[in-house]
């Protein structure tokens, strides 16, 4: 983008200020001028080390501490390394190149001083809140439990804390008297007012929803008097349902008006730009802003046909057309045995019933709870509101659920406790025959284990356990795996392409040539045994987790929200994965006049296939909150209800939901 002078900078912001306010009266709180960052220090003989490529070169940005009329930011970008790297960096993380070039000017100023002189460092004025890694956790600590089936459990133990106490940081099991944390109260008053939580306060932090966490946790934020908050991701449909999102943008409009604190979001191309927002930044995948400036010009920018600022879509209706075509040609057992089967399921804790407390119409009558099976080869979509038991079902079936036993359901045709004749069904048996990607076992999935042995640990009893079961079979699986999605697992490796195209096709020796070609390019894959998961970008983590529950072609597949905090390129790749495996590529062609098209890839014309995608003996459970995150092979949905309302409504899709414009209405009850 153009540079812009520091005096041009101090003269858009006179300019903002009108006349009522002197310049002298009004430092900016960021000012970056020219500035280029770096994860390490750069130097000659590191230049190909991707801690020292450059983030952001050359940024000029500045963000007024105050403006009349008032401004309200958000960065937007494709890329959630990129969103999340451009926050870091105003919260004064990374290497600032001249050292001069990142200033804070208020917080230098008298104001702060004399208010609250420990705001004048950046990292306590400007409080950082990320919302995609971690769901029904509260900032990464030992609030998310002490084991995934904990939040289903009655039983209250000592580390659950409430709401309250998290609140006011008391969350130690022995903490020092000597430091005792004085907590102002008429601030924790307005912030639970603000946030609507003063209901909420005796709650455990475990059992609150999505959309209550995420309240909670920019309550807890705010408890730090903080003069920036960047929120990080409100949005991402991870946990989210649409009307919950809706009060927290309502929510958060109120925070960014009263100036206290100031506010910047994050927001991915798919999230409704909030009307409140009056400024846009956009970041590339490439870590580079593109634009910059009022929300109207950045989005009229957009638009423009030369200029591919936001990718809002990366497939066109015509490439999804045609992967529906192909799809209706797969064999199906839809009408198989079943895998599932909830014979009036109701889960209640004490008086109250979170699941199945309806009647619902089964076998000619009306019968209490939840009446639905699952056969091979049936693809299901799981819809419903917050709190409409979708998790709750989910557990059911992976059996983490201590309700699990005691419920009127079977799986495989057998139930967990024995009979007479009858073995009961053990959780090792399920856990082989179930592949399951979610938030929560985002969440606890150990951070410490490389790329590799986190794929492989699809064959382990549990992550952190040898994984005895793995072949030779399943070693090739998970290469193929990672040769596949190289580029998004490990950006830092050569780009490979085992697309082909029509000239292609007729020639074998000159496929199995350029198919060598870039298994050479692709080397040993030495990073994905020396990569942690914990170090990987959060899309690439979600990548990862997708893959292992589909990697081994398990009887039942459970994707929880997995495609969700995806980047769209990899959110792409994966729902088309899922379907087709290596046998198709979506290609995308560098003219935009060009639209998509899924080719036949190297591996499919040579016979070479490891991972084909979905079988017809297969069955999967997609849920979701956002429509582009749905495969295009869900056929049947079920969208629950909320507690106590009505009977769960249940339906057929004719093709992709993306294609049906009415459907996507029509599954979560919306006039259309």
């Amino acid at each position: 983008m153009r540079s812009m002078s520091r005096q041009a900078l101090q003269a858009r912001r006179t300019a903002r200020s009108g006349t009522v306010f002197r310049e002298e009266q009004k430092p900016a709180l960021i000012d970056i001028f020219g500035a280029t960052f770096y994860r390490d220090h750069p130097s000659p003989s590191s230049t190909s080390n991707t801690g020292c490529s450059a983030l952001f070169p050359g940024l000029n940005f500045s963000l007024p501490s105050f403006a009349n009329p008032k401004e309200h930011w958000a960065v937007l970008g494709s890329s959630a390394s990129a969103r999340t790297a451009f926050l870091e960096v105003l919260r004064s993380k990374y290497i600032c190149l001249p050292p001069t070039a990142r200033t804070y000017p208020y917080l230098s100023t008298h104001k702060i001083q004399s208010e609250n002189p420990h705001l004048r460092n950046p990292t306590k004025a400007i409080q950082y809140v990320g919302f995609d890694a971690e769901r029904g956790g509260l900032g990464g600590s030992t609030m998310r439990g002490a084991y995934l089936s904990a939040r289903y459990e009655a039983r209250k133990e000592e580390m659950d804390f409430s709401l309250l106490d998290f609140l006011k940081g008391n969350t130690e099991l022995n903490p020092d008297e000597n430091l005792n944390v004085n907590t102002d109260d008429d601030l924790l008053a307005r912030v639970l007012n603000d946030l609507k939580l003063e209901g909420l306060l005796d709650m455990p932090v475990s059992n609150l929803s999505n959309g209550q966490t995420r309240r909670a946790k920019i309550a807890k934020s705010l408890m730090n008097k903080p003069v920036l908050l960047l929120l990080d991701g409100p949005f991402s449909p991870v946990g989210l349902d649409p009307p919950t999102s809706k009060l927290l943008s309502s929510l958060l409009n109120q925070l960014a008006e009263a100036c206290n604190p100031r506010i910047l979001l994050s927001l991915r191309p798919q999230d409704i730009v909030p009307d409140w927002l009056t400024h846009l930044i956009c970041v590339n995948e490439d870590f580079k802003i593109s634009a910059q400036g009022s929300k109207s010009d950045v989005l009229a920018k957009a638009d423009n046909s030369h200029i591919r600022l936001l990718n809002k879509s990366i497939t066109t209706d015509n490439a999804i057309s045609q992967r529906a075509q192909s799809l209706e040609k797969l064999p199906s057992e839809a009408s198989g045995i079943p895998v599932i089967e909830m014979l009036g399921v109701q889960v209640k804790y004490g008086s109250r019933c979170v699941l199945g407390g309806w009647q619902q119409g089964s076998e000619g009558k009306q019968q209490e709870g939840l009446w639905w099976t699952v056969r091979k080869g049936q693809r299901w979509g799981v819809f419903g509101s917050n709190g409409s038991g979708k998790t709750t079902l989910l557990s059911l079936i992976t059996s983490d659920h201590p309700q699990t036993y005691s419920v009127p359901m079977r799986l495989f045709q057998r139930s967990r406790l024995p009979s007479r004749g009858n073995p009961g069904i053990s959780i090792f048996d399920i856990q082989s025959r179930i592949g399951h990607s979610s938030p929560e076992v985002h969440t606890y999935f150990p951070r410490s284990l490389s790329v590799r042995r986190a794929m492989e640990s699809a064959w382990a009893d549990a992550p952190l356990s040898k994984p005895t079961k793995l072949t030779d079979e399943g070693r090739e699986k998970v290469n193929a795996c990672l040769r596949w999605f190289q580029t998004e697992l490990y950006p830092e490796a050569p780009k490979l392409d085992f697309s082909i195209s029509n000239g292609e096709l007729s020639s074998i020796s000159g496929l199995r040539s350029r198919y060598d070609g870039e298994i050479m390019k692709c080397g040993s894959l030495s990073w994905a045994s020396k990569v942690k998961f914990g170090e990987l970008a959060f899309s690439a983590q979600r990548v990862v987790l997708f893959l292992r529950a589909i990697i081994r072609n398990p009887e039942i597949v459970i994707l929880d929200e997995a495609l969700s905090g995806m980047d769209e390129s990899a959110r792409e790749k994966c729902a088309h994965f899922l379907s087709y495996g290596e046998r198709s590529v979506l290609w995308t062609p560098e003219a935009r006049s060009a639209e998509a098209r899924f080719v036949p890839s190297l591996q499919s014309q040579l016979g070479l296939v490891q991972v084909p995608g979905l079988r017809a003996n297969q069955a999967l459970l997609v849920v979701s909150h956002l429509k582009e995150e749905v495969p295009d092979c869900v056929r049947e949905w079920i969208t629950l209800p909320e507690p106590g309302t009505r009977a769960p409504r249940i339906g057929r899709l004719k093709g992709p939901v993306s294609l049906e414009h009415n459907a996507w209405s029509e599954i979560w009850g919306m006039d259309v």
